[in-house]
């Protein structure tokens, strides 16, 4: 029986124009060999398995061949080339220095190339992972790079570039090897594939060539184990089966169910997944790669982007026509958060089923909802004398800044506040957006919400659809002191500390003052502290009404630049001086002693 020889051996290349997906490179070799202007010394460089040996020793073969074809190309025939072929050349010699980095090996090279050539015009050295010398080494090896005899060619190739001395770098042509695009990998393996007599489906080839990740030689390496797998026949379901790729029909089916709002099926999508044994954040992260394809299939221009085969890219351009660029833009940012925290959850299957029915209410807020509330009461609406005017709700597209609108700062009244509230009509696209939607954190909070979710007093969020009823706040004139008024007052710095650290420093800065007419004056040290009491201002009077029984208690915000004069130590130094201030006598210990002050 004929010995086995590995694909990527077998068909490797033995030529310039053979060299798959590094056109650039090979072209300027060519040119460089026809005009006589080859270097002293080469470094090919790039990632594992896209052409850096194969490039040298086609390099090392051409440069000392015999007749060379009018494209610059080995003949292949004269006694060079043959010696070449048959792995006997005096002039080539390559070195491992994974297992020869040491400065005896380097030594005995420099030896060698002081004799010239017998036969032929150059002698070639190759030296395969170059970064593996020692430092040691590579100085050994630095004047022999530099100052090289004429026939004497060097050839170094890396996959780790910045383990490189610059010395070394500084002396030689650089070529940065490529990874190798999806469609030429499937190009080459159709070749393979047909040179074998093997008959490949086109999409097994891509998800091969996918698979490979730009190395032809691990994806001719996966050839041959699929072939010993399925024999002469290759198709696309034995390829993902073999190779544990999730199928792309799972990626269309479970978007399908995100874009209709279907939870329930969304999630039996995921359990089947996870039966089949794929991990979770493979899912999640195919997910998100496969909402990135969707939305470059929304433009013409950006089709080309698609590593996928024919059969799929029109999968791809019908599936992208029901999409809408605003949700796929959302949804990716949705999964990329949740494949960042999928690592850190406990519960990691409720994390992704978290992430999928984000995504389905981000799809379609109005769809049916897996659970159904149970009918409440009959809300009824009650008459109001004064109507207060609210500003309608912003589209989300728009930025948040946009959405706020500046306004001066409103004058309260009790007489207002006591009068009942109708609700304006709220913008429907406004009110389709989900509820998740991100916000930044002074504005979307509700002081008295956090205070006391109970309270009818308090703001909360209507339900879609349903009738709003606001209840009229009974008048209320109990006298309070400022004793009082502070109590209350580090009570709702208390609630907000942990949602709200901008609001909370505001209030806790300074003291508020009482004055005769229930007016509380608050002082804050810059323009960025009002904006956070004006933010707020509705709930902080609300909250203050409530907690001090009057209805007449107002706010009122100052600027100063005046610096808050007691605070409390924090250094050493200030520690010991407030210390002394009280106990002078410790001062007088310190310095007598000649001690420093260090706790």
């Amino acid at each position: 029986m004929d010995s086995f020889i590995v694909s990527a051996r077998k068909y490797r290349p033995a030529s310039f124009a053979t060299v798959v997906g590094q056109d650039s490179i090979t072209n300027t070799l060519k040119n460089a060999i026809r005009n006589q202007q080859i270097a002293q010394a080469f470094l090919f460089t790039g990632p594992r398995g896209v052409g850096k040996t194969t490039c040298a020793r086609i390099m090392a073969k051409t440069i000392n061949c015999e007749s060379l074809t009018p494209e610059g190309e080995a003949c292949n025939s004269c006694p060079s080339c043959v010696s070449f072929a048959k792995s006997s050349s005096f002039n080539i010699y390559e070195l491992d220095a994974a297992s020869n980095n040491s400065v005896d090996d380097i030594r005995n090279l420099v030896d060698q190339v002081r004799i010239p050539p017998q036969a032929g015009r150059y002698k070639v050295y190759i030296i395969d992972e170059v970064h593996m010398l020692s430092q040691a080494a590579f100085n050994a090896f630095l004047k022999t790079l530099e100052e090289p005899p004429a026939y004497a060619k060097f050839i170094l190739a890396t996959t780790e570039k910045h383990k490189i001395m610059p010395t070394i770098l500084s002396r030689c042509q650089i070529f940065d090897f490529r990874r190798i695009g999806v469609e030429d990998i499937a190009t080459h393996l159709a070749f393979v594939a047909r040179s074998e007599q093997i008959e490949a489906e086109p999409d097994a080839l891509h998800v091969i060539a996918q698979k490979a990740d730009g190395a032809l030689r691990d994806a001719l390496s996966m050839f041959d184990q699929l072939v010993s797998f399925a024999g002469n026949s290759l198709t696309y379901k034995q390829v993902i089966e073999n190779l544990n790729v999730l199928d792309h029909d799972y990626y269309f089916k479970i978007t399908d169910s995100i874009l209709a709002g279907d939870i329930s099926t969304t999630l039996l999508t995921l359990n089947e997944i996870i039966d089949n044994g794929f991990e979770g954040q493979y899912l999640i992260t195919g997910l998100g790669q496969h909402l990135r394809d969707l939305l470059v299939s929304q433009d013409k221009e950006t089709v080309k982007l698609l590593d996928t085969s024919a059969n799929i890219r029109n999968l791809y351009l019908q599936q992208a026509s029901r999409c809408n660029p605003g949700f796929l833009l959302k949804a990716l940012d949705t999964c990329n958060d949740y494949d960042i925290n999928y690592r850190i959850s406990n519960n990691k299957r409720l994390h992704l089923e978290i992430a999928l029915m984000q995504l389905c209410m981000l799809a379609n807020p109005e769809a049916p909802s897996m659970i159904k509330a149970a009918p409440g009461p009959e809300i009824t609406r009650q008459a109001a004398p004064v109507q207060k005017p609210v500003t309608p709700v912003a589209p989300v597209d728009k930025p948040l800044a946009e959405i706020r609108p500046e306004i001066p700062a409103p004058v309260v009244s009790p007489q207002a506040e006591k009068a009942e509230i109708k609700p304006s009509p709220v913008n429907p696209q406004a009110a389709s957006q989900p509820k998740n939607t991100p916000t930044q954190s002074y504005s979307g909070m509700n002081i008295g919400n956090l205070m006391n979710p109970g309270s009818k007093n308090l703001v909360t969020e209507p339900a879609a659809g349903a009738e709003i009823v606001e209840t009229e706040m009974p008048v209320m004139s109990e006298v309070f002191t400022q004793a009082d008024l502070e109590r209350v007052w580090t009570e709702m710095a208390g609630v907000v500390a942990q949602k709200l650290p901008n609001l909370y420093t505001t209030l806790t800065c300074r003291v508020p003052v009482l004055h005769d007419d229930n007016r509380i004056v608050i002082t804050v040290d810059n323009k960025i502290q009002e904006g956070e009491v004006f933010n707020n201002r509705p709930e902080i009077v609300k909250f203050l009404r409530s907690k001090l029984s009057n209805t007449s208690v107002s706010i009122e915000t100052v600027v100063t630049d005046k610096p808050v004069e007691e605070r409390r130590p924090y250094t050493d130094t200030e520690k010991f001086e407030a210390i002394a201030r009280n106990a002078p006598d410790i001062r007088k210990l310190k310095d007598q002693l000649n001690l420093d002050i260090e706790m």
